[in-house]
């Protein structure tokens, strides 16, 4: 079985380094492998593993807590911080978390990509594509 837990019980090898272990990543890091997934079996018909697409995005909760919850104070701080720990990140990576941020709120993104010197128009472009084109136009 393959999968991305490490440190395991007695490891004693490297431990895949400094390397990511999470997918999506962009530094050669774990992906999906469909050779290595569950033959089919039949059920009524064939039945196999299928990628899980659900009608909420990731946004929404993210969005509202910037939005509703947060007081301008708080905002201002989640934006500080993020500028600050983000800033020494490549432009790449900026631009697509900026993006993400984008999608929760536009202000969030605006405010994040100007932090950082981005260009928000671009910001804003990349938060209109699917994760594997903001990827691909940030590669």
């Amino acid at each position: 079985m393959n999968n991305y837990q490490r440190d395991g019980a007695m490891r004693v090898d490297s431990n895949g380094g400094n390397g990511p272990n999470y997918y999506p990543n962009s530094f050669g890091g774990p992906e999906p492998d469909s050779l290595a997934g569950e033959p089919a079996f039949d059920v009524s018909g064939k039945a196999a593993r299928q990628q899980y697409v659900h009608p909420n995005d990731d946004f929404v909760q993210a969005g509202g807590l910037y939005r509703k919850a947060m007081k301008d104070t708080d905002r201002a701080n989640l934006i500080s911080n993020i500028v600050g720990h983000l800033g020494g990140a490549q432009k790449r990576i900026q631009l697509r978390q900026a993006a993400l941020f984008f999608k929760a709120d536009p202000d969030y993104g605006k405010r994040v990509a100007a932090g950082l010197k981005l260009d928000v128009k671009e910001v804003e472009r990349l938060a209109n594509l699917s994760q594997e084109e903001r990827a691909r136009a940030t590669a």
